[in-house]
């Protein structure tokens, strides 16, 4: 009779044994599915989307590009067909320039320009793709030597656009220049405007230049 009445116990005790296994078992492969979908690939990882283009590092060299309007006591040069506009620095003089340009300068007491800011529709020929290399072969047309070149960027904000720049440094008969030159495509038109100093003077003159470039309208 013990071993009648022990052995359903037995039994039992065994079946719930192998029941509570079945059941881990079936959680642990559930766990596992649940894991292997939720992990990406290994072979595919995920990658951030890149930032906006306005949002990306500033070319070197063109940080100083803030488009925004110059200070409401600076003096406004506007092309005759009213297409762009340039404020330039108090003290800076009008000077004369190519019919439909606008020019102004700070000339010193032996008349030499120790800032140049000038204001030119595109001819036609002006295209912001290939801007660095063809502002160059403007330069050396127009006589200057020693051209170098600093710095490119193209697909810079300006207020009404964008554009493409260049800085250079040259040498005319006489004196050394340091050059920011841009051609900008605006609402209205597409705008060369140009700002030189010495660059003896480029420490306390290139920050005006560089606002005034930044105040284009076009």
């Amino acid at each position: 009779m013990p071993t009648t009445t022990a052995a359903p116990t037995t039994a039992t005790a065994a079946s719930e044994v192998r029941a509570r296994l079945g059941a881990l078992a079936l959680l642990v492969a559930a766990l596992a599915g649940c894991g292997a979908t939720s992990a990406p690939p290994r072979h595919a990882p995920a990658r951030a989307s890149p930032p906006p283009a306005d949002q990306r590092a500033t070319p070197a060299g063109f940080a100083w590009l803030r488009p925004a309007p110059a200070p409401r006591a600076w003096p406004l040069a506007r092309l005759p067909s009213g297409a762009a506009a340039l404020s330039y620095p108090r003290g800076w003089r009008p000077l004369a320039g190519d019919p439909g340009t606008r020019s102004a300068a700070l000339v010193a007491r032996d008349g030499t320009i120790a800032g140049y800011l000038n204001l030119t529709p595109r001819m036609g020929e002006e295209r912001r793709r290939g801007w660095a290399r063809f502002r160059l072969r403007h330069n050396a047309g127009e006589g200057n030597r020693d051209i170098v070149l600093v710095a490119s960027a193209r697909r810079l904000r300006f207020r009404d656009g964008r554009g493409s720049c260049v800085i250079d440094r040259y040498r005319t008969g006489r004196h050394r220049y340091r050059e920011i030159a841009c051609l900008v495509a605006g609402r209205r038109a597409t705008t060369v405007v140009v700002g030189a100093a010495l660059p003896s003077q480029w420490a306390a003159l290139g920050p005006p230049i560089e606002r005034a470039i930044s105040s284009l309208e076009t």
